[in-house]
């Protein structure tokens, strides 16, 4: 490995990898401009060519769409200086990898496909859902892969017929980077979820305002998605909501659905005002320190893991219970 690879590496290592990119892109413009100055003067004989017209600015009257980059900054927004919080050395695929491992799910439902990074990691027969999915990682499961949005296709009759009547195991919930879609999703899920089933949610720690702003501004985004793990845990105290330490922007597990609770769906249409607020956001402090959050790797080492496969395989009520309480016993990093 070269110097400057090597370096580089232990830049990334100290400052974190938007951190050492910016300070790449200053060093290379500090040498071309040192190299522009040094540069000898063309010879007398040869005329100086003409520089090459500026390009017309951009206009920064309107504000970045939602998911496209912020051109008054030539790319996104740095979304630092973060709230103070506990590094995060794990990242959402390498939870969900540990959660495959450690539930061996029959099934696995996956909202917000993209490029299919995360139903690589599945076994189990599996169901993937995303109206513009492009994916460029190899699979290893039985898949139906559908081209939809979300709502749309929870409302189709035959959806998760893929499954041949077993229940969801195992969901992933990361599509829209907003809060109301992510509330929604999960009451859809929940209908078809194992009384033993896991829901993970990607993107609910937020290391600042800026993150969890609903138009994207910066590269890791989390979007205002953790209003829906605040509605959840607030109106749903049966159920054990745990946030997770992941790099960069946090995930949070479900557990204890209940497929016949309507609880959420009664109590959504009073929370659209508070999902669907303007930016800018105000995630909780706690959210953004992470000291509620717990360390991935604590999570996965828990005992709740086999006592929900046991209630998977027996259907005993008490084993749920009991990797409940077992879950809410994991100290947190605060």
């Amino acid at each position: 490995m070269g110097v400057r690879a090597q370096i580089g590496k232990g830049l990334e290592a100290t400052l974190g990898r938007e951190r050492t990119s910016r300070v790449r892109r200053i060093e290379r413009r500090t040498r071309q401009q040192l190299a522009d100055k040094l540069a000898p003067p063309p010879a007398a004989d040869q005329p100086r060519q003409p520089a090459p017209a500026a390009p017309a600015p951009k206009p920064t009257s309107t504000p970045a769409k939602l998911g496209e980059p912020n051109d008054r900054q030539g790319g996104w927004t740095p979304s630092d200086p973060f709230v103070p919080h506990p590094k995060a050395t794990t990242t959402r695929h390498d939870l969900l990898r540990g959660l495959h491992e450690v539930l061996a799910p029959r099934t696995y439902l996956e909202i917000g496909v993209n490029q299919g990074a995360s139903l690589t990691l599945s076994r189990a027969k599996t169901i993937g859902v995303d109206p513009d999915f492009i994916v460029r990682h190899p699979l290893h499961c039985d898949l139906d892969l559908v081209k939809a949005k979300s709502d749309e296709y929870f409302t189709r009759p035959d959806a998760l017929a893929h499954f041949d009547g077993v229940p969801v195991d195992l969901a992933f919930i990361d599509g829209m980077h907003l809060s109301e879609f992510a509330v929604r999703d999960f009451i859809n899920v929940e209908r078809h979820l194992a009384p033993s089933g896991v829901t993970v949610f990607d993107d609910v720690l937020p290391r600042n305002a800026l993150e969890a702003a609903r138009v994207r501004r910066t590269g890791a985004w989390a979007g205002d998605v953790y209003k829906a793990v605040e509605i959840i845990a607030r109106e749903r105290p049966d159920l054990v909501v745990v946030l997770i330490n992941t790099w960069p922007t946090g995930t949070a597990i479900v557990v204890g659905g209940d497929p016949s609770s309507d609880v959420l769906q009664e109590a959504y249409r009073s929370q659209v005002p508070y999902l669907e607020a303007e930016d800018p956001q105000s995630p909780p402090q706690e959210y953004m320190s992470r000291s509620v959050a717990v360390d991935p790797a604590d999570l996965l080492a828990s005992e709740a893991w086999p006592l929900l496969i046991a209630a998977r395989e027996s259907g005993d009520p008490a084993l749920i219970t009991e990797a409940k309480e077992t879950l809410r016993a994991i100290p947190t990093l605060g």
